[in-house]
């Protein structure tokens, strides 16, 4: 695909999305930045959370340069933009990742341009993976920049019936819009929390595997929010970090073996019937 430059973009944009808010998107979208440059890869992550952007809050970052500021810019200086400006540095024992910030303030989120922004993006053509964070909604930039992306990681948290409906009417949505379902990654976070519904029954009822399973481990995020680091400095030993590691693993084509962090999820036991209260539960 070509920019709005002319330019043929080489780099793989992967966009994490959820339907549903506060289920650790962020925390995905930061860990999979950080993993894919801990492989040498050059790596950006947008945060295009526009009214609540959190990248940089969970980093300790400050920055005074936000898409917002590169939108304005891009619209004043066509000729001489560059986007690198705009961007903010990551860096932590010799792994680097840029960050393209959210707005600062709410009223900027209001004056967004979705064209200007896909080509704000396009113009991180540079970089071998853009990871682009979203809000939970199916908003005309979400879909703007699902439209643009190599892959659509969508994350979801199947603790109850009302959220895994949540995540269904999501998907369905993803498909109805016609993104190719190997383009749709379900990613399942907090996969081993306590829960009434069985995992299998809930790849049933989508009618698709899921893509990569989360472990829960509270102390280890707790740890990285704290600290303002990702999962592979706060908590390198963790068994979210290892999974982490193996999510990246699929996104980079990396050669990795299944580890205990994935393997170790137990599998809930069928409970009689579950699966006919789901479907009545949906409709169906």
């Amino acid at each position: 695909m070509a920019t709005a430059k002319g330019i043929e973009r080489s780099s793989v944009i992967i966009s994490v999305f959820s339907t549903t808010p506060g289920i650790g998107k962020t925390i995905v979208a930061i860990n999979l930045a950080a993993g894919l440059a801990s492989e040498g890869y050059k790596v950006c992550l947008a945060d295009l959370d526009l009214q609540f952007g959190d990248v940089l809050n969970y980093l300790k970052l400050t920055s005074k340069t936000t898409v917002a500021g590169a939108q304005r810019a891009l619209l004043d200086h066509p000729k001489t933009f560059d986007v690198r400006k705009f961007l903010i540095d990551y860096s932590n024992n010799g792994i680097t990742f840029s960050i393209l910030p959210a707005p600062l303030y709410v009223f900027d989120a209001y004056q967004t341009d979705i064209n200007i922004v896909k080509e704000i993006i396009n113009d991180l053509n540079f970089c071998d993976y853009i990871i682009i964070d979203l809000n939970s909604m199916f908003s005309a930039l979400n879909l703007a920049m699902l439209d643009i992306s190599t892959v659509i990681n969508y994350v979801g948290v199947i603790d109850f019936l009302p959220a895994l409906k949540n995540y269904k009417i999501g998907y369905d949505t993803l498909i109805r819009f016609d993104y190719e379902e190997s383009k749709i990654r379900l990613v399942e976070n907090r996969a081993d929390s306590q829960k009434l519904i069985n995992s299998n029954d809930v790849e049933r009822l989508l009618g698709e595997p899921f893509y990569h399973r989360l472990p829960n481990d509270y102390p280890s995020v707790k740890k990285s929010i704290n600290t303002g680091q990702p999962l592979m400095f706060a908590a390198p030993d963790s068994k979210l970090t290892k999974s982490f590691g193996e999510l990246v693993g699929l996104y980079s084509n990396r050669p990795h073996s299944q580890g205990e962090a994935v393997t170790d999820i137990p599998t809930e036991k069928n409970s009689g019937g579950l699966l006919s209260k789901i479907s009545n539960f949906f409709g169906f």
